[in-house]
């Protein structure tokens, strides 16, 4: 069997609050996750999801049969196996390769996003996450460490200040996690996160209860408004690299701006610079264990779209976020490209999109290897079944360069009918699969955007995954 290992952030889970909640918090907002899925294989395959409770060892088990190709969806919300405020993580098990990216669904009319996190088809014993916040711009993380190895696990956690580096890090502890389970940590009420705000960073490490053993862990994030209705999610990473590219880079285009949190994970302080495929560049020196932001805005005139290349002398992690209209994003940037990539949840609405029933997803193909000539990169639209109902040859890329792409777009060749409600004709389930000449690096990411107002969409970004 294939596994794909993942942690499923809030599923049926009432979030704990501060005292005084008010309409349209996310924090205080419970979510139930869809976990949406993708058959990258060439036959029918049987995927197993095991669930554990928090820090339980116990799975339940769930089967389902998905096409080759095709792009599913299994709403934990529905499972007769699995009980209200149940919170937890999974591993899915299938005999084809299979990709994932969560779904959380808010409660809450007024939390109209839906934060999005990939699923890990391996971990190592330590965990990244650039930035964990405690009512900081108003947000307040929670993160989940799952135990993806054989055998119990201690883990360590180490809180950074981003305000003061050279601080020692705040330490929390938990003992005996249980092969499978995961465990919560919420900045906002960890006792030993004493600051009314705090701005920082963790690194997370796993040792083998009994000392014996190699152990594996894996991590994703949610962050949360404690005052409004933004919220996003992101995974952790295992280690920093020196390049880290990011997929897009907005200053007011398309009413949104975007900002990268990079983390200097080295042991001397670093020179970074972000290289934006447009021609400016922005630099900083980040102490170790220290983060800095970088605004778009900052170096680029308004109204560009376009990538970055991020380059350090000392191994670094980055999250790029977008802001701006309504949108409250986030993803990982990436150290390396694939010829091959998957985007399980993809969706377009034409008809329904001012209903706020259905929803949009534009994605943004970046090139971190050679030059391609026009036609040298395609994307596939596939339906629920796997059966590809749209086409789209790429432009020429330059180095560093993007381009873009949504079901609808002109370029796009299919069935007007199936692209113009993509994802959503005879049930749920739409996926993309791009694809560069041989030895090509391509990088890709979706952003899912739903309509508040004629001034306001909310939206939130899923990086692509290699499909090995």
């Amino acid at each position: 069997m294939k596994h794909m290992r993942f942690v499923l952030l809030f599923v049926f889970v009432a979030l704990l609050a501060v005292v005084g909640i008010s309409y349209g918090q996310a924090y205080t907002t419970s979510m139930t996750t869809s976990v949406t899925y993708q058959n990258v294989g060439t036959a029918d395959a049987n995927v197993l999801f095991q669930f554990y409770a928090e820090n339980s060892g116990t799975a339940i088990d769930v089967n389902r049969t998905i096409p080759a190709g095709a792009g599913a969806s299994l709403f934990v919300g529905s499972l007769s196996e699995i009980s209200p405020g149940f919170n937890g993580s999974a591993v899915m098990s299938s005999d084809q390769p299979i990709v994932a990216t969560l779904v959380q669904i808010p409660s809450s009319t007024a939390v109209k996003n839906r934060p999005l996190s990939n699923g890990f088809s391996s971990g190592t014993n330590t965990v990244l996450l650039p930035t964990v916040l405690k009512n900081q711009f108003n947000t307040t993380s929670r993160f989940s460490i799952q135990n993806i190895s054989s055998e119990a696990v201690n883990l360590t956690v180490n809180i950074y200040n981003a305000s003061a580096p050279s601080d020692p890090p705040i330490v929390v502890t938990h003992n005996s996690l249980p092969a499978g389970a995961a465990k919560y940590f919420d900045m906002g009420t960890l006792s030993q996160v004493t600051p009314a705000s705090f701005n920082g960073s963790a690194t997370v490490t796993a040792v083998a209860t009994d000392g014996s053993g190699d152990v594996a862990i894996v991590g994703s994030s949610l962050e949360a408004s404690t005052t409004g209705p933004e919220t996003s999610a992101f995974e952790g990473v295992s280690g920093g690299s020196t390049t880290v590219y990011m997929a897009t880079g907005l200053c007011q285009a398309f009413g949104a701006s975007s900002a990268y949190a990079i983390q200097n994970v080295g042991t001397a302080a670093a020179s970074v610079t972000v290289t934006y495929a447009s021609g400016q560049t922005a630099m900083q020196t980040i102490q170790p264990g220290a983060k800095y932001s970088f605004i778009a805005c900052d170096a680029l005139p308004a109204g560009t779209s376009t990538a970055a290349t991020i380059t350090s002398n000392q191994p670094i992690v980055g999250i790029g976020k977008v802001f701006g209209s309504g949108n409250s994003t986030a993803w990982v940037g990436a150290d390396a490209g694939a010829e091959r990539i998957a985007l399980p949840y993809v969706r377009f609405t034409v008809a329904n999109w001012v209903a706020g029933t259905h929803q949009r997803g534009y994605l943004a193909i970046q090139n971190i290897g050679g030059p391609l000539a026009a036609g040298d990169v395609t994307l596939s639209y596939r339906d629920r079944n796997g059966v590809e109902v749209g086409t789209h040859a790429l432009p020429a890329m330059a180095t560093g360069a993007k381009a873009n792409s949504h079901a609808t777009h002109p370029n796009v060749v299919g069935n007007p009918a199936d692209l113009q409600e993509f994802g959503y004709v005879g049930g749920f389930g739409g996926s993309v699969v791009v694809e560069g000449p041989a030895g090509s690096q391509l990088l890709a990411l979706v952003r899912i955007q739903s309509y508040t107002s004629a001034t306001s969409v909310v939206g939130e970004d899923a990086t692509g995954i290699p499909i090995p």
